[in-house]
């Protein structure tokens, strides 16, 4: 039993380690925050300035050597790289932001930029990866919760540079170089793939239960912060102390989960003779993977021939078989038009702001990050409810949120008083959805086994949605209705800067509806069979206690 413990224990501070690094490593969506910074002083037109994200944006292209890497090392030197990639990529940014040096040439700096961005696809993976193998029967509510707080970190930098800084876009830039290396040198320390258990942890559904009230606790502090009118100096730093003593709350769960193994708590429930219980009946792959999940898959039971040569949907996939098959590619590309679309709003969000007539961006850019989190840590939970309670295939969740997404771009363009508020609001929380359906959902389609390699094809739909929504289709499109300004650059004032990009990109969101719908009914039966397989597992586990 001690071992038991031993391991539950280390999984929880991993988890709790995750966490912080997810809470740092959203710095790829900051860019509006000193993109008029990198304009002005290089005198970019807005075509130069987008395909400068898109450069950050094509560093996550490069995330396939992270999934490659997954697989081949321990977590600990997969945090390392990233780490310190992020040093050397928003270092050298601040470098030039904070004029300590000349404005690199154009293409110097586009591979600085890569290189920032490709640094969090090496945390990411190496926390997801590690993580969702650690948790393997909630991947819902643990993808929501990591997700979720990928979401807060641009505005944890925002807020805190706001409050420290006064919004400073050279402070933001040091920041973003140094509190990823700090955070996950610490972490490699903790965060580690832990063997299943011999016995199942009951604390599991308690436990994410507090990860997500902290998680949200963190969200609405930031919130109400970002509608403090002018905030002085102690307001300002008693607001960084508050939120750094929510963000170490998690560290009470591994507390717990140790005082109950040592006897200490009188409650403590009596695991003895408990299973682990895998996603679906099957043979168990040891450290490979839980189950062969296309086994038990009823109805396609009858249709396998002896000898087949490629697997079900539901049973470990290698990376050519999954590229090979149909459902990969639809969700492939309606992940492309939800994250592409959503991505242009964010890159180009310093501009938009500016074209409505806001000349501080930084709270729509601080209300697309909370909202983000929201629909990320929501819909990993409650979409992994609905499994549990009637088979729901978890794709019909993005499709919801595709269509949403669709409406608050119509609201952008129509341009009416109010609507970047509620735009922003709309646009993250839609893009979090889709960031925390499509990771377990990938997972449950495909197996894990692959899955760090599997995860970062998928998230391709990055560089190549920044490339084609907001480096083509926002930049040219803004250029033909901007004027020149002195220096080179140009700028564009009045709803009619975007109004044609967010028509097109809603467009684009009602394709990526219909593919959703398409494959949620594709894949209907495989999660018909997750939901009986866990009914069943309940019922074993019951007559077992019994």
């Amino acid at each position: 039993m001690g071992g038991d413990w031993s391991w539950s224990r280390s999984k929880w501070i991993g988890l709790v380690a995750a966490v912080w690094i997810q809470a740092i490593s959203g710095n790829n969506y900051t860019f509006s925050n000193y993109s008029d910074a990198l304009k002005s002083l290089m005198h970019l037109t807005q075509v130069q300035l987008n395909n400068l994200s898109v450069a950050k944006d094509v560093g996550k292209a490069f995330g396939l050597l992270a999934g490659l890497a997954s697989d081949k090392f321990p977590t600990w030197i997969i945090l390392l790289i990233g780490s310190v990639e992020g040093l050397v990529g928003y270092g050298v940014q601040w470098l030039v932001v904070s004029q300590r040096i000349q404005p690199l040439p154009y293409y110097q700096m586009c591979i600085f930029l890569c290189l920032g961005g490709n640094s969090t696809t090496w945390m990411n993976t190496a926390v997801l990866v590690t993580c969702i193998r650690n948790f393997r029967r909630n991947r819902g509510p643990v993808s929501g919760i990591l997700k979720g707080y990928v979401g807060l970190s641009t505005a944890i930098f925002t807020d805190l540079c706001s409050a420290l800084f006064a919004d400073d876009p050279a402070s933001f830039l040091i920041m973003l170089a140094l509190i990823p290396l700090v955070v996950c040198l610490s972490g490699i320390f903790f965060l580690r793939e832990i063997p299943p258990a011999a016995v199942q942890d009951d604390e599991e559904s308690t436990y994410f239960g507090v990860f997500n009230a902290v998680a949200v606790a963190v969200a609405v502090y930031l919130l109400a912060f970002d509608f403090v009118p002018n905030p002085s100096a102690f307001v300002s730093r008693a607001f960084s102390v508050g939120l750094l003593v929510l963000l170490a709350a998690p560290l009470g769960i591994p507390v717990h989960s140790y005082l109950k193994a040592r006897g200490l708590d009188k409650f403590r429930p009596d695991f003895e003779g408990r299973g682990e219980e895998p996603l679906l009946r099957g043979n168990d792959n040891g450290n490979e993977c839980e189950v062969q999940r296309g086994n038990v898959l009823a109805e396609d039971a009858e249709a396998v021939a002896v000898g087949k040569s490629k697997p079900a949907v539901g049973e470990e996939h290698t990376v050519w078989e999954v590229l090979r098959t149909v459902d990969f590619w639809i969700l492939f590309v309606s992940f492309l038009c939800g994250v592409g679309t959503g991505l242009a709003v964010m890159n180009n969000m310093g501009q938009i702001g500016l074209a409505l007539g806001y000349s501080d961006v930084s709270l729509f850019v601080s209300l697309t990050s909370i909202w983000g989190f929201f629909g990320r840590i929501v819909s990993g939970s409650v979409s992994e409810h609905f499994i549990k309670r009637g088979g729901t295939p978890r794709p019909l969740w993005n499709a919801g949120s595709q269509i949403l997404m669709g409406v608050g771009y119509i609201l952008l363009a129509m341009a009416m008083p109010g609507s970047l508020y509620i735009g922003s609001i709309v646009v993250g929380i839609c893009y979090g959805v889709r960031l925390a359906i499509t990771v377990p959902t990938a997972s449950e389609l495909f197996g894990l086994k692959y899955y760090g390699l599997i995860y970062n094809i998928l998230i391709l739909n990055l560089p190549l949605g920044s490339f084609l929504f907001s480096g083509l289709l926002a930049g040219i499109l803004y250029d033909m209705e901007a004027t020149t300004t002195t220096g080179g650059g140009n700028t564009c004032i009045g709803p009619h800067c975007y109004r044609l990009v967010f028509i097109v990109m809603s467009a684009a969101c009602l394709i990526g509806f219909f593919l959703d719908l398409l494959l949620s009914f594709r894949t209907k039966m495989l999660y018909k069979t997750i939901y009986f397989t866990k009914i069943s597992n309940k019922n074993a586990l019951t007559s077992t206690r019994q």
